[in-house]
């Protein structure tokens, strides 16, 4: 299956850029980040908190096979409404230090648009272990989701 995600990654840098174009209106992508039902849905995770605002945060767990409950947080630094969110992103109790992401929602006509997530990490040792990882696979699988789901709401 074609990875619809794409992921770039340039030698020696400390960052990441994931690209996405979407068969969805971009208020409806916007949407899919901030409202807490339907993050549930696309990440398959449990939102213990969210707060779609600049300064707001966010408080997710996730359960493994095992039973075991992962946790994830950030807080919200920028937020303009279809437009783009600055947020922190930190993977509790792992070794992973707090990651900086940058996402930018771009209108490409009345029924598509894209999604730029620029990512960025404490090192380029931390970026290439996060990139070891089925990263790639997870963030394509998700996004793939993430458009199943909303497509419906359009259809």
């Amino acid at each position: 299956m074609e990875r619809k995600s794409k992921i770039t990654a340039e030698n020696g840098k400390q960052e990441i850029t994931i690209t996405r174009a979407f068969d969805l209106p971009v208020e409806l992508l916007f949407k899919a980040y901030i409202d807490a039902e339907i993050v549930e849905q696309w990440m398959g995770t449990k939102v213990l908190k969210l707060e779609s605002k600049r300064h707001g945060c966010y408080q997710f767990e996730t359960t493994d096979p095992m039973g075991n409950k992962h946790g994830f947080n950030g807080t919200i630094h920028e937020f303009e409404p279809n437009q783009k969110i600055t947020r922190t992103f930190e993977m509790e109790g792992s070794n992973f230090p707090v990651q900086l992401e940058f996402l930018s929602f771009e209108k490409q006509s009345e029924s598509t648009s894209k999604l730029t997530m620029h990512v960025i990490y404490k090192s380029v040792e931390v970026r290439d272990n996060v990139l070891k990882l089925p990263f790639a696979q997870g963030i394509n699988m998700a996004h793939n989701r993430l458009e199943e789901i909303l497509f419906k709401q359009i259809k």
